[in-house]
């Protein structure tokens, strides 16, 4: 392949003919461009024509410089939740402790509760007239 590139042209009748079709096609491409333009500038300066917008794909620097401030701003805004969440996690975790002991106080005080109710429903089981006098 490499060698096929490093090859001229072989120099035939077709080849100058192509090139030559090729040439007068580039010619008449300018001059039709250059014609075009002439009758562009000519018209303009009899007739008035809005100004055309910027491409809509085209950004302006102050465009661009806005987002980028958004961009920025949004993640000061996420670190500051972070930071939020990392405080109310630790709140939490403090909470959490504090809540340990007290269900376990809160478990043994029921436990005691129900033993006691039991003694004291036996108790006035065992002596039915406790509060009658004969």
């Amino acid at each position: 392949m490499a060698d096929e590139q490093e090859r001229p042209e072989p120099e035939t009748a077709t080849g100058r003919l192509v090139g030559r079709s090729i040439d007068e096609f580039v010619n008449q491409l300018r001059g039709f461009t250059d014609r075009a333009r002439t009758l562009a500038g000519s018209a303009t300066s009899r007739v008035s024509l809005p100004a055309l917008p910027s491409p809509p794909g085209a950004m302006s620097a102050a465009q661009l410089r806005a987002i980028s401030e958004m961009v920025r701003a949004q993640r000061r805004s996420i670190d500051a939740m972070r930071s939020q969440l990392e405080a109310f996690d630790q709140q939490l975790a403090v909470f959490e402790r504090i809540l340990d002991p007290l269900v376990e106080w809160s478990s043994t005080w029921a436990r005691l509760e129900e033993a006691v109710g039991d003694f004291v429903r036996r108790d006035q089981g065992d002596h039915p007239g406790v509060g009658d006098q004969r």
